[in-house]
């Protein structure tokens, strides 16, 4: 059963404008993922989020025995002459540029400036900074109004550090606007560009839910994989191991993050950064559940999390693959709509339709700041 889209009100229409939402900017108000953990290292790491450059650091640990560092996050530039703060380098719990020097605390301030004589004073300037969380071995930043963030739930991926899922990942990183990648996740009728890459087969929709921030599809589908012996992991390996069994198949458009459950066995999350109308950087993470070896919980935890650790990123060749067709499409699909923008061919998956109306809500959503932030970015 396919649902009316429960956020329309009744002063709106379910038409949407494809050229408006080609070129939609994201709702700040949400968290975006920046970087992996393992990316942010005792240096400086710079990243855009839609048009802002920003700049992430971990605190160094005043004890060298400690296990967690703090990440501050700050705009990517030095008040003094505009240089990237991420060529820098970090003092404590400081950010230094590398030009001249200057120094600047987790909250943005200037604390130091290496060649002032006594008389003289600090430059009154404070950097934009920036809500970030570590969490799910990725870095989550919030570039809206601050006193929003709390107020805003972090979807993250409780699977990461859970001893019965096995974690792999990809980087993304397409020149083209988000909304061609998750129309791409959340469209389930191009299997056949995929051949031996994909996982499921013949989905048939059964309902799709919608709501101000999500749109959730439910097939009925077959899936190529059954992990439920050890050997049964050869599958994501060896084609010939693989035979179609019956499943669920649900996908998810989370805004502004997308999620996929693929029976019992499966689960996979792509978590966005769009860094501009035409460029969208995301990590796409795969599980895989060790829920039906009921042996192997029975062991010692070390050993467990020798195996979670050993398996590792076992599926990214297969992730990349999948990645380098799809990223092809999507950019096929971007350079048609900068030639001929306002050419719009027929759509007949409710699925796609319904994510649209969910961009185009989101950016009403967000206009008024987006406004203003812009503004602020803009000015001297």
């Amino acid at each position: 059963m396919v649902q009316p889209f429960s956020i329309l009100t009744s002063g709106q229409t379910a038409a949407v404008s494809l050229e408006a939402v080609r070129r939609a900017p994201i709702n700040l108000n949400h968290w975006y993922v920046v970087a992996q953990s393992s990316e942010l290292t005792d240096k400086p790491l710079g990243v855009v989020l839609w048009h802002q450059r920003i700049v992430l650091y971990r605190e160094q640990a005043r004890d060298a025995s400690a296990n967690q560092t703090v990440v501050h996050a700050l705009e990517d530039r030095c008040p003094h002459r505009q240089v990237r703060l991420s060529h820098g380098q970090v003092q404590g719990n400081q950010l230094e540029c590398v030009y001249h020097g200057w120094q600047f605390d987790p909250t943005g301030a200037c604390v130091d400036v290496p060649y002032l004589s006594k008389k003289q004073k600090l430059p009154n300037c404070r950097l934009r900074t920036y809500p970030v969380k570590e969490q799910d071995g990725f870095i989550w930043l919030f570039p809206g109004e601050v006193d929003q963030a709390d107020t805003v739930p972090l979807m993250g991926i409780p699977e990461w550090d859970h001893i019965n899922y096995i974690a792999s990942y990809t980087t993304i990183d397409t020149r083209s606007h988000f909304s061609f990648l998750i129309e791409n996740l959340m469209d389930m009728y191009h299997g056949r560009l995929h051949d031996d890459l994909q996982a499921w087969a013949n989905p048939v929709l059964r309902e799709i839910e919608t709501h101000p921030t999500r749109v959730d599809a439910h097939y009925d589908a077959e899936s190529y994989y059954k992990i439920d012996k050890i050997y049964s992991v050869g599958q994501l390996f060896i084609p010939a191991m693989r035979q179609l069994r019956p499943t669920n198949l649900d996908v998810s458009y989370v805004y502004p993050h997308w999620q996929s459950v693929l029976g019992k066995d499966f689960k996979i999350y792509c978590l966005f950064c769009p860094v501009s109308e035409t460029q969208t950087k995301a990590y796409l993470v795969h599980f895989v559940s060790l829920g039906a070896f009921h042996r192997l919980h029975k062991l010692p935890m070390r050993f467990r999390r020798f195996v979670k650790n050993s398996l590792f990123n076992a599926a990214r060749g297969l992730l990349a693959g999948l990645v380098e067709q799809d990223v092809l499409m999507m950019e096929d699909e971007q350079q048609a709509f900068d030639s001929m923008p306002h050419r719009k061919g027929p759509e007949f998956n409710q699925t796609i339709i319904k994510v649209q109306q969910l961009i185009e809500y989101q950016v009403n959503q967000s206009q008024p700041y987006s406004l203003q932030s812009n503004m602020a970015i803009k000015s001297p």
